[in-house]
């Protein structure tokens, strides 16, 4: 057995290595230009709902205010006859991104703790490189990618989209795998 203490290099770098490579993946790369979709008529989309000023939140339309009212005629109509979707609205104002930089950070330290967890309960010091790579990019992989399938499931997203976030995972388990197996206690 191995404590996530004794790990904190390869958490940390790998950590550091997953930021670069996401940064790289999305400025770079290119593949998730298509995630998102324009509106069609956006400016006119965007005045009309500016003077509700929605606050920022997830919202869904039509959206019952029950169980009870998902069955009820009225309901029904609307839901028939459209729009449906989901949304998210963001606050107004500059765009900002550092805290969700630090955020994303942060999840990657979180993953790469839990990557340190159970390949450190599972393999003891000295372990070989690839026995390592497996636990900790398996783990990996699974905080990185798999939550993103319920999205398309349940929410409709994209498949697309779903697919290249899975593929974005598996590149960050690659990663985080090539860290902790490199930098194993011997």
């Amino acid at each position: 057995m191995v404590s996530v203490a004794s790990l904190w290099l390869p958490i940390l770098l790998s950590a550091v290595a997953v930021f670069v490579v996401s940064s790289v993946i999305h400025m770079v790369a290119g593949y998730h230009a298509a995630d998102y979709k324009q509106l069609p008529a956006e400016d006119d989309v965007m005045a009309a709902l500016r003077k509700f000023n929605v606050p920022p939140g997830d919202y869904m339309f039509p959206r019952p205010g029950s169980m009870k009212a998902m069955k009820e005629p009225a309901f029904l109509e609307r839901f028939k006859a459209g729009p449906r979707g989901i949304v998210t609205f963001f606050e107004g104002g500059e765009m900002k991104m550092g805290a969700q930089l630090a955020q994303w950070f942060l999840y990657a330290i979180l993953i790469s703790i839990t990557a340190a967890y159970i390949s450190g309960r599972a393999l003891g010091p000295g372990a070989h490189y690839l026995k390592v790579f497996r636990f900790a990019g398996a783990t990996a992989f699974y905080g990185y990618a798999l939550a993103h399938i319920q999205a398309s499931i349940w929410y409709k997203k994209s498949w697309g989209t779903t697919l290249r976030n899975v593929l974005d995972g598996l590149i960050y388990g690659l990663v985080t795998a090539g860290f902790f197996g490199w930098l194993w206690p011997r």
